[in-house]
């Protein structure tokens, strides 16, 4: 998520490297960087993650340090974070991650929140709360996510703004690394550090996201995102079977030995089971009646390529970027490609898949569904859709990163074939297109009519009986909104993350599901399905789900 988005390889410097003298080792023939920067000690009184102890830069002299500034809620860090870990198994003992969580959100400056992240992501290195951007201020920061490269001797010596590879940050190293161990700069001791995952016990559903009710087949699909599976209940919670080995992977196969990686939104077709399995960056099939997972769109790793504008591509030959809701609507699948901000169409009768709406600039901007060619103005742009649902007329979008709910239509009419004032177009049902600036950065908790109103990064949306109920993830609320005029109010929940029946308290609930006159929520951090009777006063009660 760029603020800037052409900022350069080195632009975290810059500011720095301005008012630097000559540092001490600049002018070496064989040196690997041509300017080197002092790093003054990390300020005292913040609160650290996954370390007994705050860490001092002083007492990590010897190792590199790579300092990755990040907030949870940002697709772009989410997909930096498994290079890192790469990175970190590659150099064991050389180099030193320090995650710096420079929040975005108001619900992310909360070191709990942050806590519950780094458990989710299986973040493996020290984590520091940067809630008053201190660091971010005094390193030049200003997008995420950015990397920074501190030295053996403390010097910051490269830097990049955006996503970054383990092959990037990999050539780095293996050029820099021998200049240092040739002098005797480079300490090779093994340092290990106190994680946040030893203290945490295992729960029968680890970090759900996504939920979908079948109210036909009366049984509940759970994406156990943390488990690396779908467990699948009665209404009742009662299970039914696993789907997955619940190892990390992307094996396809019988139900025992599939393998998926941290799966989120599903759809449902008679007896197919659609899965958008995220970070494997596929679209799975389930087959229930024969028990088999095959994998149907995707090729395994993120798209880093220009996405399918404008053609039907095949999909087993098209990479994908972090699929994360899935809504069915006669033949096609519409997927909520969270990664490039846009909303993908899959055709499953005659497989094909291309983008149906967005741009691909990150903003909530209102307009036709989608150009000729990428970044276009005049179309409509998104900001990391999570969530779909629809009163089948039009989809309508949980657009987290611009705090908004969209609707966006099926209609796919060629635009030179339609009057302009006749053309399909994306709208904002609630949330900030109509303002002039700061559509990403201006959130809230606010009940109202459809411009005073306020969302705060939802995750989750669903259709039910003429209203739209949202999962409003960092206030921990569940929202219901008039689709008709965008009225917006709370229906149960408190601003602040908890976890009870009555009263009824969240903590960070993600997926939405609706069925008989019931709304099913993921309550992602409290490992727990949750259930509200909307004809029992909107009564909450915790599902009891004991998956294996």
């Amino acid at each position: 998520e760029l603020i800037s988005m052409k900022i350069a390889t080195a632009a975290v410097l810059l500011t720095l490297i301005a008012t630097a003298v000559v540092a001490e080792g600049q002018g070496v023939s064989d040196a690997p960087f041509s300017h080197r920067v002092k790093v003054q000690p990390l300020p005292e009184g913040l609160t650290w993650l996954n370390t007994a102890e705050p860490v001092e830069l002083e007492a990590l002299r010897g190792k590199f340090v790579l300092l990755d500034f990040w907030t949870y809620c940002c697709i772009n860090c989410m997909h930096v974070l498994p290079e890192l870990n790469k990175l970190e198994k590659a150099y064991p003992n050389e180099l030193v991650v320090i995650g710096v969580h420079s929040a975005k959100f108001d619900g992310e400056k909360q070191t709990e929140n942050i806590k519950e992240a780094v458990l989710r992501h299986k973040i493996e290195h020290p984590v520091v709360n940067d809630s008053q951007l201190l660091l971010w201020k005094r390193f030049g920061v200003s997008s995420w996510p950015t990397v920074l490269l501190i030295d053996p001797q403390g010097y910051a010596v490269w830097g990049k703004s955006g996503e970054v590879t383990f092959e990037q940050l990999d050539a780095v190293l293996k050029k820099a690394t021998p200049f240092y161990k040739k002098r005797g700069l480079l300490d090779a001791k093994p340092i290990k550090f106190d994680l946040e995952a030893t203290r945490s016990p295992p729960t029968p559903l680890r970090f759900p996201g996504k939920v979908l009710a079948d109210e036909t087949g009366r049984r509940l699909f759970i994406a156990d995102s943390n488990h690396n599976r779908i467990v699948v209940t009665d209404l009742d919670g009662k299970i039914i079977q696993t789907i997955g080995a619940g190892t990390v992977g992307r094996k396809d196969g019988d139900f025992a030995t599939a393998q998926f990686q941290q799966p989120q939104g599903m759809a449902l077709r008679a007896d197919d089971l659609y899965v958008a399995d995220t970070e494997n960056h596929l679209i799975r099939k389930v087959d229930l009646k024969n028990r088999r997972v095959t994998t149907i769109a995707g090729l395994g790793h993120q798209s880093r390529l220009t996405p399918p504008v404008g053609r039907m591509a095949k999909p087993l030959k098209t990479p994908l970027n972090s699929p994360w809701a899935l809504w069915l609507h006669d033949t096609n699948l519409y997927i909520a490609m969270a990664g490039p901000h846009q909303i993908w169409r899959m055709s499953l009768d005659r497989p094909g898949i291309t983008v149906h709406a967005g741009n691909g600039r990150e903003d909530i901007v209102d307009g036709r569904l989608v150009p000729r060619t990428l970044y276009q103005k005049g179309f409509s742009s998104f900001a990391q859709p999570s969530g779909l649902t629809s009163d089948g007329s039009r989809l309508y979008v949980a657009d987290s990163e611009g705090s908004s709910i969209r609707t966006v239509p099926f209609d796919t009419v060629p635009l030179d074939t339609v009057p302009p004032d006749k053309r399909a177009e994306v709208k904002t049902l609630v949330g900030t297109a109509h303002l002039p600036g700061a559509r990403l950065f201006t959130f809230g908790d606010v009940d109202g009519r459809r411009r005073e109103a306020r969302l705060q990064h939802p995750l989750g949306v669903t259709y039910h009986g003429g209203k739209l109920y949202v999962a409003d993830t960092y206030n921990n609320k569940i929202k219901v909104i008039d689709p008709a005029d965008g009225t917006t109010r709370t229906l149960v929940g408190s601003a602040q993350p908890g976890d009870g029946d009555d009263p009824p308290r969240f903590n960070e609930p993600a997926g939405i599901s609706a069925a008989g006159g019931k709304l099913y929520i993921a309550d992602t951090n409290n490992h727990a399905i949750r259930v509200i009777d909307l004809g029992d006063n909107n009564r909450v009660r915790t599902l009891s789900v004991d998956a294996p």
